[in-house]
C-alpha cells in the first residue's frame, strides 16, 4: 500500500514543482497527499468494492478524459465546460441512484 501511494504521488510531486520554487513546499506537500491517501484509501476501497457502478463510473470518466487528451493531441479543441458538466451531471445522476437503491 506504501509503495503505491508513493507511485501516486508522484502526481503531487509534479504538481507542486510547477507551483512551487521551494524544496521545503514540495517535500510538505507529498507528505500531506501520501497522509490523506493512506487516511483515505481503505474507505473509498471498501465504498467502491460495496457499490460495483462507481467503478464503471471512474472508468467512463478515465476514457472520457482520454479521448479528450487524444483530440487536443490532434490538435481539436474541447471545451473542458462540456467535459466537467458531463462528468458532474453523470456523477449526480450515480449519487441518486445510489440513494433510491438504499431506500428499497
Amino acid at each position: 500500500m506504501v509503495l503505491i501511494n508513493v507511485v501516486f504521488s508522484l502526481d503531487s510531486v509534479i504538481t507542486a514543482v510547477g507551483m512551487a520554487n521551494d524544496v521545503w513546499v514540495m517535500i510538505v506537500a507529498v507528505i500531506i497527499s501520501m497522509m490523506v491517501m493512506l487516511w483515505a484509501s481503505e474507505p473509498i476501497a471498501n465504498f467502491v468494492n460495496h457499490n460495483p457502478s462507481i467503478k464503471i463510473l471512474a472508468l467512463s470518466f478515465l476514457v472520457l478524459i482520454g479521448v479528450s487528451l487524444l483530440g487536443e493531441g490532434f490538435g481539436q479543441h474541447i471545451n473542458k465546460g462540456y467535459i466537467y458538466f458531463a462528468m458532474a451531471f453523470s456523477f449526480t445522476i450515480e449519487l441518486i441512484n445510489l440513494r433510491l437503491d438504499k431506500h428499497k
